[in-house]
């Protein structure tokens, strides 16, 4: 399913006035995403607020639990499976407890974030990916530095992907050389039947999903492609996520196609910019999907666990006008026709 291409949401946390879990409304976003055609979910990712793992917070294994739950109870009603990713942070011990409670929890394969490592060599970084993935398949992680990751060089993804239960790579480092070193360096592994390849670049999205990516490893021609996008950018809007994916399909297929979804990217990126806050350095990325999905009803506020985490100054101004500038972008009335059911 990995290697055939989904639309992977990274999934936020509802919560309410009181910055406790909103149980209710975190099953209505699980919901949402399967039934607007997602081929999976991420959860306990950036997207859900790393503050989760807080002892004095604790919600990472009730979060994941509850959409674990959801997913499996979306599976029979939809008659189709669902992937589920978890993230894993820390460093090896606390990393190698995530992996156990994922895997515990019924998760498909664990979201590896190598932030908490900055100072480690690469043989440490390669050692610390073996354990995990020792307990549950691996999506390695390209994040970019500006919210946590680290560069990660082309040795680095050469020796990553000698690793056996690795399934696939988020490439997000919002940075063209960078992601050419993850390319080149599945192209060089012989693995491009067994790892596949998503989009977490969210500048770059449609790009990224369009792009052919042709070459010579070993005397022969390696054709490379982006399978499908884990993004946070694909937490609002989903059901759009799902057509655009589908297009792209559709379009590598008749070239034709090219000329409109290239104008279409450049409308999502603008989007993006807005959702994400780039004009800020992404200080109100996560408020702004909140700000999205209060819109259409599934949050009653943008509450994040952190009070000081909110939209930046002209955020909201905006938001306001990508809405307005490409409405073709958005599902509220998908959202509007089903949402008193996903909040039952």
């Amino acid at each position: 399913m990995l290697r055939r291409g989904l639309v992977i949401p990274a999934h936020p946390l509802a919560l309410d006035a009181d910055r406790r879990l909103d149980e209710r409304r975190q099953r209505a976003l699980t919901r949402y995403y399967c039934e607007a055609g997602a081929g999976g979910v991420a959860v306990g990712v950036h997207t859900t607020q790393f503050a989760i793992r807080d002892p004095r917070i604790g919600l990472l294994e009730p979060v994941l639990t509850l959409a674990s739950e959801t997913v499996r109870e979306c599976e029979r009603k939809l008659g189709q499976r669902i992937v589920k990713v978890a993230g894993i942070c820390g460093a090896t011990a606390q990393a190698a407890q995530e992996a156990e409670l994922a895997r515990r929890s019924g998760y498909d394969a664990g979201l590896l974030s190598l932030g908490a490592l900055r100072t480690s060599t690469v043989s440490e970084l390669i050692e610390h990916c073996r354990e995990v993935s020792d307990t549950i398949p691996i999506f390695g992680f390209y994040l970019q530095p500006a919210v946590g990751g680290r560069v990660l060089d082309i040795e680095f993804w050469r020796r990553f992907l000698e690793i056996e239960n690795v399934v696939a790579i988020k490439v997000a480092p919002f940075n063209r050389y960078q992601t050419l070193d993850v390319v080149r360096a599945l192209a060089e592994s012989g693995r491009e039947g067994e790892v596949a390849l998503y989009t977490g670049n969210d500048d770059n999205i449609i790009a990224d999903l369009l792009t052919e990516f042709r070459l010579r490893s070993s005397g022969r021609m390696v054709n490379l492609r982006f399978a499908g996008g884990l993004l946070g950018h694909w937490a609002v809007w989903t059901k759009r996520a799902v057509e655009l994916l589908d297009e792209v399909r559709e379009c590598r297929a008749r070239p034709k196609m090219i000329a409109g979804l290239l104008a279409r990217a450049a409308e999502v990126t603008d989007s993006n910019a807005a959702l994400f806050d780039a004009r800020n350095h992404f200080a109100g990325c996560i408020a702004g999907l909140h700000e999205v999905l209060r819109r259409q009803g599934f949050l009653k506020g943008r509450w994040c666990l952190d009070p000081k985490e909110n939209l930046s100054p002209g955020q909201m101004e905006e938001i306001d006008r990508v809405s307005a500038s490409y409405p073709h972008l958005n599902d509220d009335a998908f959202v509007a026709e089903h949402l008193d059911c996903w909040l039952r």
